[in-house]
């Protein structure tokens, strides 16, 4: 099963979800409204406290509507705190941010295995989150894969070696990839909104304990005892609505567990690495189980159960242990590691052959092109070990900048600068009143680095730079929009591949609409024409072979006719918004759109590295992680 049908598998998946927890609540509220009924009109006080004029009818109304107002507006509470994304998530649980501040090798080795997965699989860089905790533990949290992050345990970098921290850092991935994040979220927020009427007939039981040895008149001893009764009736429907919404989420947690393994071995290619991790867990004295304070809500994040092994059956959120070793190793003998904290890691390198570095081929062909989008969210090793010599050939100085603050910014706007002396002072000068001295310090003795910069490597020094970008103010970030934008109209013309790299930054730093994926292809015929358009004009200087370079492109599609649209009909803001309805398309659509755009930069019978670049940029905009394109078959 490929990314776009584990993209459609999750939202049917999703759909199915809500239908469920739709008819928890609608449970609830039935169960509610019968149980405080009984309590209304078998209590000795009821008569005395509820006027007769309000029959059982409205009386079951107003009940049905105070359930639903709390289970609703809980869910929004907790979706507010998470809507920020993933860093909330690691935050609560005491996360450390080290995409900027790596100390240690230990950090360091962590850092460059997620940035040559994310390289390799074609997504953003994410934060990376250490958690300060003994035990073997990883998670991936987020809304989308734009505010996704990153979180590991010490102990995990501590203890595993370099190709078992590869597969759990695969794992991750993978939740990514196939849509388990916002999922998860979702889950945690519905269950807070059931779990709040718990948490209310917690405060009415014990309020009227405490005001029931001070009350006086049978009256007020009428009502602490009716308050006593709602309050248990709350409390009981509460936390058995959360118990039944916990077995749903747990159900759900198992399955992607036992897909999310499944995907780490056909990404390394090493089913030892991920076996291995499992096994240290197993042998660990700590496992996986967290100190954090808040663990318990997040439990089917993680890649270990976080919570006490004593939750098992139908409420543990992940197989059991052993069950997910077997599947991935049946010969195992069933024996764990004695693993301690002190345990020494391997810093080697793992072994495999290298790929070319980089922008060393001279040009890459279409089956190259249609490979990378049968790749998308599912890379191969070669994947990886290209995205290694991606790492390993960028620049020293280069590398250093994007993990700091002023060094990402500097590396933005030097991506934009233009290779014309002329052009360059220009926007030079359009900075220097601008920013800060020291800014434009950084920016200047980077420059001659990025301008030597094979094409092939832009995009993944970008995304190398994306988390420290992330730590921005929105005032700052809008203020280097706008220069942005200044910079890359300096010339009086906008290439698509600058507007593509703006773009890519917005949309992270800014973070994007979350998807919906409701449209065909078929409605959005003058979109998929307008992009087009836009490839082929951006390919080709001559009108002739723009023209049947879009008819090439076109012939990918279920349409009938598509009209070539001029420069000046496929200008950015067309193309952007035509873009942000593209990005509406339901998953199966979206691999025949990226034929299309294969096939519109390989009319003339081959791929530059920088129409590599552009077609690679573009598919991230339609939220496609396409991995880099390789001269030759991954294995």
């Amino acid at each position: 099963m490929n990314f776009f049908e584990q993209q459609d598998r999750a939202q049917r998946n999703t759909g199915r979800l809500v239908l469920l927890l739709a008819l928890a609540v609608a449970s609830l509220i039935t169960i509610t409204c019968v149980a405080l009924i009984v309590v209304l009109n078998y209590s000795g006080v009821v008569h005395t406290l509820v006027d007769p004029r309000y029959t059982q009818g409205r009386l079951v109304l107003y009940v049905a509507l105070a359930v639903v107002g709390v289970v609703i507006l809980g869910g929004l509470f907790k979706s507010a705190q998470l809507s920020r994304g993933g860093k909330v998530v690691a935050e609560r649980l005491g996360g450390r941010l080290i995409n900027l501040d790596a100390q240690g090798l230990e950090e360091r080795r962590l850092l460059n295995v997620v940035e040559e997965m994310a390289i390799a699989s074609g997504t953003p860089v994410p934060p990376v989150y250490l958690l300060d905790d003994l035990s073997i533990n990883a998670f991936a949290a987020g809304l989308t894969p734009q505010d996704a992050v990153i979180g590991i345990a010490r102990g995990a970098i501590a203890t595993l070696s370099r190709d078992e921290l590869q597969g759990v850092i695969a794992h991750e991935f993978s939740h990514i990839f196939n849509g388990d994040m916002r999922l998860n979220i979702r889950l945690v927020s519905v269950l807070h909104g059931i779990l709040l009427l718990g948490l209310i007939g917690e405060v009415l039981l014990r309020n009227s304990g405490s005001g029931r040895s001070s009350s006086r008149s049978s009256r007020d001893g009428g009502s602490v005892s009716v308050t006593i009764l709602i309050g248990l009736v709350l409390l009981v429907v509460g936390y058995a609505g959360t118990f039944f919404g916990g077995l749903i989420k747990a159900a759900v947690s198992r399955q992607r567990e036992f897909l999310a393994d499944a995907s780490a071995v056909q990404f390394t290619r090493n089913p030892d690495s991920i076996a291995g991790a499992l096994k240290k867990i197993g042998g660990h004295s700590l496992g996986s189980q967290l100190q954090a304070s808040h663990a318990a809500e997040f439990s089917h994040l993680y890649f270990g159960p976080g919570v006490s092994r004593a939750v098992a059956g139908m409420m543990a959120t992940h197989p059991p242990l052993e069950e997910r070793i077997r599947r991935i190793e049946p010969g195992w003998d069933g024996l764990y590691p004695q693993v301690s904290v002190a345990a020494l890691f391997d810093s080697q390198e793992p072994s495999g052959r290298s790929t070319p570095e980089a922008g060393a081929a001279a040009h890459f062909a279409l089956g190259d092109a249609e490979q990378a989008i049968a790749a998308v969210g599912d890379p191969q090793m070669a994947h990886l070990r290209q995205a290694r010599d991606t790492l390993r050939s960028l620049p020293a100085a280069l590398k250093s900048a994007a993990h700091t603050s002023i060094g990402a910014q500097a590396l933005v706007y030097g991506l934009l600068l233009g290779h014309d002396a002329e052009l360059q002072a220009r926007q030079l000068g359009l900075l220097r009143p601008e920013l800060d001295p020291a800014l434009l310090g950084v920016i200047t003795g980077l420059r001659a680095e990025l301008l030597s910069l094979d094409p092939g490597q832009r995009l993944p020094l970008l995304e190398l730079a994306l988390p420290a970008l992330k730590q921005l103010g929105k005032a700052e970030f809008a203020s280097m929009k706008g220069l942005l934008i200044r910079l890359i109209k300096a010339d009086n013309r906008v290439e698509l591949l600058e507007w593509t790299l703006l773009r890519i930054v917005e949309r992270h730093v800014e973070g994007p609409r979350l998807p919906g994926g409701k449209q065909h292809l078929l409605e959005l015929a003058d979109e998929a024409a307008v992009l087009l358009s836009a490839l082929a004009h951006a390919g080709h200087v001559e009108s002739q072979q723009a023209a049947e370079a879009f008819a090439a492109a076109t012939a990918e599609l279920p349409f009938d006719q598509l009209t070539l649209r001029s420069p000046a009909q496929a200008d950015l803001k067309t193309l952007s918004a035509a873009l942000d309805r593209l990005n509406q398309l339901q998953p199966l659509q979206k691999p025949r759109l990226l034929k299309a755009m294969a096939r519109c930069i390989t009319h003339d019978g081959s791929i530059h590295p920088a129409e590599a670049e552009l077609l690679r940029a573009v598919a991230e905009t339609l939220d496609c992680p396409m991995p880099p394109l390789l001269a030759n078959s991954p294995d």
